[in-house]
């Protein structure tokens, strides 16, 4: 869309997701810096403020001066406020943060402090806060750690989805246990199925209230679900979602009361984004198979718009997250007809990563996501409105 629409319907007051001209503005949420920043989430808060939040620090798992950081952008407002902290556990690296506001109002950070820096010894935290619409950082009312307790069926689970997916083993050597029976003995070990379970992807909520958190596990390679029928108060383990390297799941739920989780690919190549389903409100899922859509081993997220269609925002490459693009579907993911490019290739070694994805109540698309740079680093914010994700298709494109 030119900028001169922009400007129009600005001045005149018309909505932006009103509006059937194509809308697309993008903006750094902060100036581009050397540091390490990743892994953002965004939410529309109850007044229509907007609220992101990422990690930053010299590196990842392995450097101690990680912290969560947030911003917020006021409703009606051009400009986002100055950074503030969210979280920081002193001397750990804090990772993957996770924004949830659920049916009371509530604001909820999932995250992972990453003991020993290994993120197969991550631990699971949250906080809670009523009161985060004013200015600067919420204030937190609850803070506490998860500890999901995976019972002595978890193994068998694991076994039993390997076998159903009867394909060639991930891993082997001749002097070894193949990949399969590796992660079967390691589920086996009570301490390893208990710690390690890591955030990424907003919450599914149910239409009875339950809350469905996508975990997912380095030490295992794949996924679960916590699930809460209490507002948060106690969680669960699901089933695993087996396969070769299913993880970071975004939950959308069918017409049929069905779950369909779309998960990045960290197995053999060709790498495609991987699915699974659930037929009894997240208790357990299909093994995860392969779709036709390329992932370079990148997060992606996936949500139900208000129009029933879906919308998906991911890197469709095989190597590199140097593009990102949304992808519709009007029935249920069985196809994307409609595809747009948020951020196109270049050759200037740019990437785009790790994306955060939601609809405001008026309508429009919001995302948040990694973009570097060799100037630098930062989280972006994107806008757009249907009629945008509608117009110049490229679905026929890669």
């Amino acid at each position: 869309m030119k900028l001169t629409w922009l400007i129009v319907m600005l001045m005149v007051g018309m909505p932006l997701a009103a509006s059937a001209a194509p809308v697309f503005q993008v903006e750094p949420i902060f100036p581009q810096q050397d540091k390490h920043v990743h892994s953002s989430s965004i939410v529309e808060c109850p007044n229509g403020d907007l609220l992101v939040c990422w990690f930053r620090g010299s590196g990842e798992r392995k450097a101690n001066d990680v912290m969560i950081q947030g911003a917020r952008k006021k409703k009606g407002e051009g400009s986002w406020s100055p950074v503030f902290e969210m979280a920081d556990t002193r001397g750990l690296p804090d990772c993957n943060p996770v924004l949830f506001i659920d049916s009371q109002e509530r604001l909820w950070l999932f995250w992972v402090a990453v003991v020993a820096n290994g993120w197969e010894h991550s631990l699971l935290k949250f906080r809670r806060a009523e009161n985060y619409q004013g200015n600067g950082p919420p204030q937190w009312s609850w803070q506490d750690v998860i500890i999901l307790k995976p019972g002595d069926a978890f193994p068998e689970a694991i076994k039993k989805g390997f076998e159903q997916l009867d394909a060639d083993q991930g891993c082997w050597a001749e002097y070894a246990l193949p990949y399969e029976q590796y992660l079967v003995e390691a589920a086996k070990d009570k301490m390893k199925r208990q710690k390690g379970w890591m955030t990424r992807i907003h919450p599914a909520v149910l239409g009875d209230g339950r809350i469905l958190l996508p975990l997912y596990s380095d030490g295992f390679n794949l996924s679960l679900i916590a699930i809460s029928d209490d507002l948060g108060e106690t969680w669960k383990a699901s089933s695993p979602i087996v396969g070769y390297g299913p993880t970071q799941p975004s939950i959308v739920r069918k017409k049929d009361n069905s779950l369909v989780a779309f998960m990045r690919d960290e197995g053999k190549t060709p790498r495609r984004i991987l699915t699974s389903t659930s037929d009894d409100n997240g208790e357990s899922w299909s093994p995860a198979i392969d779709i036709d859509i390329p992932n370079p081993s990148s997060s992606l997220e996936v949500i139900k718009l208000q129009d029933g269609r879906w919308l998906m925002l991911c890197n469709d490459t095989e190597e590199g997250r140097h593009r990102l693009v949304l992808l519709m579907s009007d029935d249920e993911g069985t196809s994307w007809k409609w595809k747009r490019r948020v951020e196109p290739s270049d050759d200037e070694g740019k990437s785009f990563e790790y994306p955060s994805l939601i609809q405001s109540r008026d309508g429009l698309i919001h995302m948040s996501y990694t973009r570097k740079s060799a100037a630098g680093n930062t989280i972006a914010h994107c806008t757009v409105n249907l009629a945008w994700c509608e117009s110049g298709n490229e679905a026929s494109s890669r």
